[in-house]
């Protein structure tokens, strides 16, 4: 089995959204769970972030972005009684930025 097979196996077995953005914010990944969350928005692999967002979210996104490129790991970005989404850094070799990922967790108690 090829390591990118059996990576993309891992994350698909996470059970919540995982959606990761390079730098570009380009949708590059999008693991199962993230996929059926937003089938009903169509395909959007290979599509900037900011089209599957309003306006306000898209403000926190590029805000977010910006301290996770000068050295943020991650930030939260919504706590609603349904759920908490956070950006979390996803660095190169050398540190460098290569992108972020949106992940989901319960909501706060």
């Amino acid at each position: 089995m090829k390591d990118e097979k059996l990576l993309m196996m891992i994350l698909d077995s996470w059970d919540k959204p995982m959606v990761f953005a390079d730098t570009v914010h380009i949708i590059r990944y999008m693991n199962l769970p993230a996929r059926k969350h937003y089938a009903k928005w169509g395909d959007v692999l290979g599509k900037r972030i900011f089209e599957c967002h309003n306006e306000k979210s898209c403000d926190t996104i590029r805000d977010v972005f910006k301290r996770l490129s000068n050295g943020e790991t991650e930030a939260l970005i919504s706590d609603s009684p349904k759920r908490r989404v956070f950006m979390r850094a996803v660095r190169g070799e050398n540190n460098e930025l290569i992108g972020y990922y949106e992940r989901y967790e319960p909501p706060s108690k």
